[in-house]
């Protein structure tokens, strides 16, 4: 138990530095509502950062998965994560393309969709963040 703890552990730290910066970047991104151009291109800062952080909770969780399979050769949990996974990013997808296609042609509509693209990531992240503690 303590072989995977210590990744876990390290991750956590990390992430945690990374999400600060990641919210920090998205208030910052606010500040800059009145210049829709430069708001876009701060969020695609933001996504960039949450896509990364987002992985790695995803592949800590992997890794913890894999070590269970090594312990108890099932698999099925290892493959119902990767499924949940993929149901993720195409919710995802969905989610924020729908409200862009609403707001479509309006400027705004770009900027929605990034938004709630970090938000959902988040929550996502959130969730991974809570399954490895």
């Amino acid at each position: 138990m303590k072989y995977i703890s210590t990744p876990l552990i390290l991750a956590t730290s990390l992430l945690l530095s990374t999400e600060t910066l990641a919210a920090k970047s998205l208030a910052s991104c606010d500040v800059k509502l009145d210049d829709v151009i430069e708001y876009s291109q701060c969020l695609d800062l933001v996504k960039e950062s949450v896509d990364k952080e987002l992985q790695t909770w995803v592949n800590n969780q992997v890794f913890i998965l894999e070590e269970l399979v090594l312990k108890t050769g099932r698999k099925s949990s290892l493959d119902m994560f990767k499924r949940s996974q993929r149901n993720f990013v195409t919710f995802r997808e969905n989610n924020c393309r729908w409200q862009y296609l609403a707001l479509s042609p309006n400027k705004k509509a770009a900027p929605t969709y990034k938004k709630c693209y970090i938000l959902t990531s988040q929550t996502r992240i959130k969730e991974l963040e809570k399954l490895g503690n």
